[in-house]
């Protein structure tokens, strides 16, 4: 088994307050010295709530995960557009509509700290300003030959190449 990767015990550490839905929230990232991120934490507005306590848990897995070594595009590949409700819209230009509460803070994770090519190989984007959104599910289109089509869920989307 690996040993993990420590983190400082004093370490810079950034939050970000989101709302999908209706439902708040904050995403806070611990820091290691470099600025790549080595802990999560998912606080929900409704604390003992199921969703509280299932973000919680999510949020000490991609932790201890980070922490040994599993590389922060390989999360947010597999966790980016999860679908499960809450859904709906955000209060993120970036994101302006969240698939899940898990889809928003594994985006905004890939937006944040995720370099612009593995942001392009699992589709995120930057929002609205960077493409339009589809029309079926949300996720960035990627404009082909003339016309823009859905790389999630194929939709083909007329007028917007």
């Amino acid at each position: 088994m690996c040993a993990p990767r420590e983190l400082p015990p004093t370490r810079p550490a950034i939050t970000h307050r989101f709302q999908v839905a209706g439902h708040k929230g904050y995403v806070t990232v611990g820091l290691y010295e470099d600025g790549s991120p080595g802990e999560v934490f998912i606080t929900m507005a409704k604390e003992g709530s199921t969703l509280s306590g299932l973000m919680d848990a999510l949020a000490a897995t991609a932790s201890l995960a980070l922490q040994h070594g599993t590389p922060l595009y390989a999360l947010c590949r597999r966790l980016a557009y999860m679908h499960f409700e809450p859904s709906g819209p955000t209060d993120n230009p970036e994101i302006p509509y969240a698939h899940s509460v898990v889809d928003y803070v594994f985006r905004w994770l890939a937006l944040r700290f995720l370099p612009e090519d593995e942001r392009a190989a699992i589709g995120v984007a930057g929002g609205a300003k960077d493409s339009p959104s589809c029309p079926t599910c949300g996720s960035p289109l990627l404009r082909r030959n003339g016309h823009a089509s859905c790389p999630r869920c194929g939709e083909e989307a007329v007028g917007q190449g």
